[in-house]
């Protein structure tokens, strides 16, 4: 559980065997362990089952170290984080009854992309003969083969030795390529198949088409240079790729200032002194929406046009005037350039020598502790717990936030590093905190999640816990009680019992799992004592049920709903 140093690069593990080497001799099993470690992967979550025991006899017995979840979604949540800080992440399962309910994580990987290897076992060939009715089976053997063929970049069914490993290659491959997904399918009679013969994995490494590259250079550095007020927009794929360096040397050569999208947040440091905000189109804050907007030249640099990216497309974003470059398009105003490969865009605007207009950024949402002091007695806001948050953030933190406001109020906090703030923030599934903080700590034993969740996503999967009680994890978790699903009560008006949910003692269950400690927060102050107890324990888990008004939201969340609400 060695530290991986940058997001979207993850290195081989310590003494995995050299990729290029020739293979012969080993078991199919042994090869996808081999070749996973490889790239990069050191832990893998699942839950067991029969079908893939054999698989996780070798797991145990291997280098990668395993890790038992309490579910198979929230194995695939923690899979999805660890690739997020890692650069790559496993997940292995059994048939049907765990690969059906891993499907939700997974849409939400490929749908933001996050670079997950997702492993099945299955019934073994010979026990298929006849088309018995075997246990966990769905329809027909092949059913839950396509199901994840249409969430995956790539898939494949270990089902003949002489092709598995070149599978496995091209599998891996196009994981680490197009930063999404992966689904490898293994029988459980193939595990200790060995296939006759050598093997040599091959890897083809994309390239961009050098005229191409050239000509979008050029004219990108051409507009650059004509403008008078330049701006780039950041988006996830600055993550995926590990470009967060090169997009610095990028801003801070040219002396471009750099917005956010909300899927982006965190792309560099929010301290950066060219650091612009969050941009949200008028969902976000006005000085952020209209320093981008009012810009002649915007680079949007490996973000997705989503609908919360782009505040329910209240952008105002003139295609005239942007760069749109991601790592599948890219168009210069109204021009489209194939072949083009985003890091070696970024590379070619660096080599260009660009100097743009000095600007000066919109201001930070304010951090000064003492600026806003939290009354005793007051009662708890999500402003207000923001703000208190966000004098305690440091450069050791990782904020990981579900949806709702959990993700809507934290938009406010300035994060201090890159990569320390991690949300599904286009996907939007409920539940991804709590089993998401399992992941960072395994990937970056040296920082500490702050986790917010809402009541409702907690009731969902706030019970991995025991996991990372068992592991002596030391995570603080926050959870948001209003209730119920209080994003949805602003969307749809009136008073519906079906966004109410039964309320827990959030807090004492430290004492049903054995480890950690519970505070309970219904003001200012007693919030104020929990953050700073639970921080300064850096020995076992800390849980703060806050309790907060039903009808409580952050600006951030008012807008979206108003945006929304006209469309539900």
């Amino acid at each position: 559980m060695s530290e991986a140093p940058t997001e979207g690069a993850a290195p081989p593990a310590a003494g995995s065997p050299d990729r290029r080497a020739l293979v012969s001799d080993v078991s199919i099993g042994q090869y996808l362990v081999r070749r996973l470690r490889q790239c990069g992967v050191r832990d893998v979550f699942g839950v067991p089952g029969d079908y893939v025991l054999a698989f996780y006899a070798l797991l145990e017995k291997s280098p990668l170290n395993l890790v038992g979840c309490t579910r198979e979604d929230c194995a695939g949540y923690a899979a999805d984080a660890y690739a997020r800080v890692n650069g790559i992440g496993a997940v292995c399962v059994t048939y049907c009854v765990g690969g059906l309910s891993l499907c939700n994580s997974v849409a939400g990987a490929y749908a933001e992309k996050s670079p997950v290897v997702v492993l099945s076992g299955s019934p073994g060939l010979r026990e298929r003969i006849k088309n018995p009715l075997l246990h966990h089976r769905v329809r027909d053997f092949r059913t839950q083969y396509e199901v994840f063929r249409r969430l995956c970049a790539a898939a494949a069914e270990l089902n003949d030795p002489y092709t598995a490993f070149r599978e496995i290659d091209r599998v891996l491959e196009a994981v680490v390529r197009f930063k999404r997904p992966g689904y490898i399918e293994l029988p459980r009679d193939m595990v200790a198949a060995v296939p006759e013969g050598s093997h040599a994995p091959t890897s083809a490494e994309p390239a961009s088409d050098p005229d191409v590259l050239a000509e979008a250079v050029a004219e990108a550095a051409r507009r650059i240079a004509q403008s008078r007020r330049p701006v780039i927009v950041a988006g996830v794929e600055i993550h995926r790729f590990g470009l967060q360096e090169q997009l610095l040397a990028l801003a801070e050569g040219a002396g471009i200032p750099i917005a956010a999208t909300m899927l982006g947040k965190s792309v560099i440091r929010e301290t950066h002194p060219l650091f612009a905000g969050i941009y949200e189109g008028a969902m976000g804050r006005e000085e952020v929406t209209r320093f981008v907007e009012q810009s002649d030249c915007v680079l949007l640099l490996g973000a997705f046009m989503t609908d919360i990216n782009l505040g329910i497309y209240t952008a105002d974003l003139d295609p005239a005037k942007c760069i749109y470059a991601t790592s599948e398009t890219l168009r210069i105003s109204h021009h489209h350039f194939h072949d083009v490969l985003l890091p070696d865009f970024i590379g070619g605007l660096i080599k260009a020598g660009l100097a743009a207009p000095k600007r000066r950024p919109p201001p930070l949402p304010e951090a000064d502790p003492g600026a806003a002091p939290l009354g005793r007695d007051e009662p708890i806001t999500i402003g207000r717990l923001v703000a208190r948050l966000n004098q305690a953030l440091d450069e050791s933190t990782v904020v990981i936030a579900d949806i709702g406001d959990a993700l809507f109020a934290s938009s406010e906090l300035v994060i201090r590093q890159q990569t320390e703030f991690l949300s599904p923030a286009y996907y939007t599934s409920m539940g991804f905190a709590v089993p998401a903080a399992l992941g960072v700590m395994l990937a970056r034993p040296h920082l500490r999640p702050v986790v917010l969740v809402g009541d409702g996503a907690f009731q969902m999967t706030g019970m991995e816990l025991s996991t990372i009680v068992r592991r002596g994890l030391a995570p603080v978790v926050i959870v948001l009680d209003n209730g119920g699903y209080g994003t949805e009560r602003l969307l749809h008006a009136g008073d519906h019992a079906f966004n109410d949910i039964h309320p827990w003692h959030y807090h004492k269950l430290t004492e049903v799992l054995g480890a950690g400690t519970g505070y309970e927060a219904r003001t200012e102050g007693q919030f104020d004592e929990a953050l700073g107890s639970a921080l300064a324990d850096r020995g076992a888990m800390s849980l703060i049920h806050v309790h907060l008004p039903a009808d409580d939201c952050s600006t951030a969340l008012h807008r979206l709903a108003r945006k929304l609400s006209r469309r539900v």
